[in-house]
């Protein structure tokens, strides 16, 4: 089982660093691309449970959910076969992608309230049960 991570921007940064630069340098937001891979395939085949990881993860990282979570599943192909969910939040979304044929899991985050993107990627790959993840961090300015 691989363990590894990396948070990737400007420079290389723990998810923290980046937390604390978007609020000391006041930038419009933080944009995180997390990919899980090697995902419990029945966790993300399941709409209610991708459901309660929205509730679980919008009250860990503060964020207030503006209407319901909508999980969607489609795809003809069998590479993008899978649910899609979005979560508008009051402070913009949170989205990700289901790919059944990999068990993988591709989550954005993005917010103009600050927050911890590790938090959000260890929450999310302890909840999916991933093997691994790979990280992207963006401060939108």
């Amino acid at each position: 089982m691989q363990e590894e991570s990396t948070l990737v921007a400007e420079r290389p940064a723990s998810g923290r660093d980046f937390f604390m630069e978007a609020v000391e340098q006041n930038v419009w937001g933080i944009a995180s691309s997390i990919d899980i891979y090697g995902c419990d395939p029945e966790i993300i085949r399941d709409a209610d449970k991708i459901k309660q990881f929205v509730r679980e993860l919008c009250e860990l990282i503060e964020m207030r959910r503006f209407g319901e979570t909508v999980v969607v599943h489609f795809g003809e192909d069998e590479k993008v076969a899978g649910f899609s969910m979005l979560q508008l939040i009051e402070t913009s979304l949170i989205s990700a992608h289901f790919a059944n044929q990999t068990n993988t899991t591709y989550l954005d985050v993005f917010s103009c309230k600050p927050y911890d993107p590790k938090v959000v990627e260890e929450f999310a790959q302890r909840f999916f049960k991933g093997e691994y993840c790979a990280v992207n961090v963006t401060l939108r300015r």
